[in-house]
């Protein structure tokens, strides 16, 4: 007869990790960003709404009412936000009235940003982003919290989603947030600008024209209706009665209107610059554990990262300016369906602005198999290039019948525009190709503005043969090329194919899906 020890005991279960708030100064946050939406209602409601018959006291009281509301609100969503680090997924809980709980595994995630305004930064906080694939908002957003205290659950997202997670006890994922710095190798750093790469950014681009946009709207919305263009009218004939009573000669007229046409030019440079200063002041791309991180910004800084199994595709752009000063840029398109190329918020740029060679080491490095540049490109016929200036040469006529009844002879000017049209459609296509082996396909193209775009076979999702009535006319084909993810104003296709050539590449292309598996 067997006895058992009396001081043996049943394991005890560890507790489970505590569910986390966020920052105790989300809630000053989470208002301001509600303030800023409704901050021109209110604006209109302190300069407009003591007008006429009605007592100043309600406008200023409904004001105060609307902001303690917010301020209620705010301090509510704070109250009712909780998430939990669990040992594969992140678990978030929010809602005040209707209760919300998301589970966001590790792997799923594609995509994670760091934002710091100056606000932030102030206070040593930071808002954190998850995306996955194929959504129009992110699957969290976490604000506020320390920044110390973002970084680490963006380490935890970055460890636990390359590889499947280990099993530790319980608490111990939520411990790495407040643990010390991981042990990991350090992160590569792959491309730095510096202030006049920066400097240069601004020059080349034309982001100028969006400060003038911008404060050209904000002026319509902040002033009375009809206020700025009575304004502008006003002023522009005082100038120009100022002008004609002097009597200037007409060389006078042509240098002021060089000189004002050269300021505009200088002026529109100096936004550019400045906008690209507060855009990527202290650009660094960094690969660490196979994922890539962008950090910028001058006022606002913003860390963005990317695993490289989630880029979908690859594009390589450059304007006339930059190839004359021997520059151009690296963009690529993940599987985080989040925000637009332009929003800053999810990682687009890989480098905003390099040289060839960089550009090239970049790709090389990024894609071990890739043989960039491809060693013989695979070009269309020329004899087509009229399709790329069909539009042009049916709307310039009309437009140019219609602008002779109205001004006269002097409106067939606008027949100048097809030669042009015409040379520029007979470059982009001597420059339209494509290249295709067993790991990659890309397609080339544009004239003034060159660009190559690239993906990966094991990307492509769907493949489309297209003919449209042109082209059975002409016995053409396009070969259209779907990956998750991938957008932007460039498509992924191949153009202006005789048609057994597109079908010959559309066979080869299915035969080298089907023996892959989709990543």
């Amino acid at each position: 007869m067997s006895t058992l020890p009396q001081d043996t005991a049943p394991p005890v279960a560890p507790a489970p990790a505590p569910d986390q708030r966020l920052h105790p100064w989300s809630w000053l946050f989470v208002m301001l960003m509600q303030l800023r939406q409704f901050l021109l209602p209110l604006v209109a409601l302190l300069v407009f709404g003591g007008r006429g018959d009605r007592d100043e006291m309600w406008t200023y009281l409904t004001t105060l009412i609307v902001i303690a509301v917010l301020v209620a609100i705010s301090i509510l969503q704070y109250l009712t936000y909780r998430y939990h680090i669990g040992h594969d997924a992140i678990s978030v809980r929010s809602g005040i009235i209707a209760r919300n709980r998301r589970e966001i595994p590790f792997a799923r995630i594609h995509n994670v940003v760091v934002h710091q305004n100056p606000l932030h930064r102030l206070f040593g906080v930071a808002e954190l982003r998850l995306e996955s694939a194929g959504g129009h908002r992110p699957e969290a957003e976490m604000r506020v919290l320390k920044l110390s205290q973002a970084l680490a659950l963006e380490q935890l997202v970055r460890q636990r989603g390359q590889q499947p997670p280990p099993l530790p006890d319980a608490g111990d994922a939520a411990a790495v947030l407040h643990s010390a710095p991981s042990t990991a190798a350090p992160a590569a750093v792959l491309l730095q600008l510096g202030n006049r790469d920066v400097l240069r950014i601004g020059l080349l681009s034309n982001r100028g024209w969006v400060a003038v946009l911008a404060a050209w709207g904000a002026s319509y919305q902040f002033f009375p209706r009809g206020y700025v263009s009575d304004a502008v009218e006003h002023h522009g004939r005082e100038v120009f009665g100022y002008a004609s009573h002097l009597h200037p000669a007409t060389w006078v007229w042509v240098v002021a209107a060089v000189f004002t046409v050269g300021g505009f030019w200088l002026l529109l440079r100096l936004l550019s610059v400045v906008l690209a200063l507060l855009r990527y002041h202290g650009f660094q791309l960094t690969e660490q554990e196979r994922r890539l991180t962008v950090t910028s910004g001058l006022l606002t800084r913003m860390r963005t990262s990317v695993a490289r199994r989630r880029i979908q595709a690859w594009t390589l752009r450059e304007t006339a300016l930059q190839r004359w000063v021997g520059r151009r840029q690296l963009r690529i398109d993940n599987a985080a369906g989040v925000g637009s190329d332009d929003d800053g918020r999810d990682l687009r740029e890989l480098a905003p602005l390099a040289t060839p060679a960089a550009c090239d080491d970049l790709l090389r490095h990024l894609l071990p198999r890739l043989q960039w540049p491809p060693p013989r490109w695979q070009g269309v016929a020329r004899r087509g290039w009229w399709r790329l200036c069909l539009p042009a040469l049916v709307v310039v006529p009309l437009l140019s019948v219609g602008a002779v009844f109205e001004v006269g002879p002097w409106g067939a000017v606008l027949l100048a525009w097809l030669p042009w049209s015409a040379f520029r459609a007979s470059r982009e296509i001597a420059r339209m190709g494509y290249y295709l082996d067993g790991d990659y396909v890309a397609v080339r193209g544009g004239w003034w503005t060159r660009w190559w775009r690239l993906a990966e076979l094991d990307k492509l999702q769907s493949l489309r043969l297209s003919r449209s009535p042109l082209d059975r006319m002409l016995g053409t084909a396009s070969v259209w090329l779907d990956t998750a993810g991938a957008g932007g104003s460039i498509a992924l296709r191949l153009r202006f194919l005789p048609e057994s050539e597109a079908r010959g590449v559309l066979k080869t292309l299915n035969q080298a899906l089907a023996r892959r598996r989709l990543r």
